[in-house]
């Protein structure tokens, strides 16, 4: 733990009990009309790396013993940020979130070229450009979102649900949508194993010769709240035939039966494709966020 006594805000690298209640607070904070945050199913995915890798990616700053942010180490150089919604301009917050991330020796960030993503109506967003950060203008993100008021229809693609015995396969199809992925059944067992997958699910979409050509994670905050899909895609040998469309309305879908309002997903702006699968299944563009990047000489 990284604590100064000094300040009434603390920062702290969770164990795992504290990695469960950063779950329970991601949770509570997701809401319809507020700006993107880091959700729960965002560590659910990560959880594949294991427990103690993921507690070990993820930071925590309290007050009085309540969470007000979760940061979260996307690999080396991205740190995911959310704070609660009540305290997302709150100067003390904003300050000492600044001065943290700012100071590689308090071991939220390393030294060099790094982001942070942040919630757009953060005073964050505000406060470290006076710490010598920039906007990013090269690779803005986009947010795109379904409401789920309305039946979703299910797609023109036969669909299963995941368990362990259709682990592996999964794992192929991830690993032939992502070039360079690790991704194993051990892994998907892994992730299965963790607290965020409680609300969660994965989906396997099959042509019609019976071959697996599309893949979904989806992740629930719980009745009422948006969730997540994380990740999506596509066996490479399977694009142009519409399989991301259906299996993102699958997603929706299987979103619609856990309780969620809606379904999100975020992918950069300069994969035109996907934005474009998205749109093509009913998901809205929304604006596009940016992250702060340090400025280094």
């Amino acid at each position: 733990m990284v604590c100064d006594h000094a300040m009434v805000i603390s920062l702290e690298k969770p164990g795992l009990d504290g990695l469960n209640e950063a779950v329970e607070a991601l949770r509570d904070w997701q809401s319809e009309g507020v700006a993107w945050q880091v959700h729960p199913g965002d560590l659910g995915w990560y959880w594949r790396n294991g427990a103690a890798a993921t507690a070990e990616a993820v930071r925590i700053w309290r007050r009085d013993g309540r969470i007000l942010a979760v940061g979260f180490l996307d690999g080396a150089d991205l740190l995911r940020l959310t704070t609660a919604p009540d305290v997302r301009r709150d100067e003390e917050l904003a300050r000492r979130l600044a001065e943290d991330v700012a100071a590689p020796e308090r071991g939220v960030l390393p030294a060099g070229q790094v982001s942070v993503e942040a919630p757009m109506d953060a005073l964050l967003q505000d406060v470290l450009p006076g710490h010598g950060w920039h906007v990013d203008e090269d690779e803005p993100w986009t947010p795109l979102s379904l409401d789920l008021a309305e039946p979703v229809k299910a797609p023109d693609l036969r669909i299963e649900t995941v368990g362990a015995d259709l682990a592996p396969v999964w794992a192929d199809v991830i690993g032939a949508a992502f070039g360079g992925s690790t991704f194993t059944a051990e892994k998907w067992r892994t992730m299965a194993g963790g607290a965020p997958y409680a609300d969660g699910r994965c989906l396997l979409g099959y042509d019609d010769r019976g071959d697996a050509v599309a893949a979904v994670a989806v992740w629930s905050a719980g009745p009422g709240k948006p969730g997540l899909l994380e990740p999506m895609g596509v066996h490479g040998d399977q694009r142009g035939h519409g399989y991301g469309r259906a299996i993102a309305v699958a997603a929706a879908a299987a979103l619609q039966e856990l309780g969620s309002s809606s379904a999100a997903v975020n992918t950069p702006s300069s994969n035109v494709a996907a934005v474009a699968t998205y749109e093509s299944g009913g998901f809205q563009r929304l604006p596009e966020i940016r992250d702060l990047s340090r400025n280094v000489s």
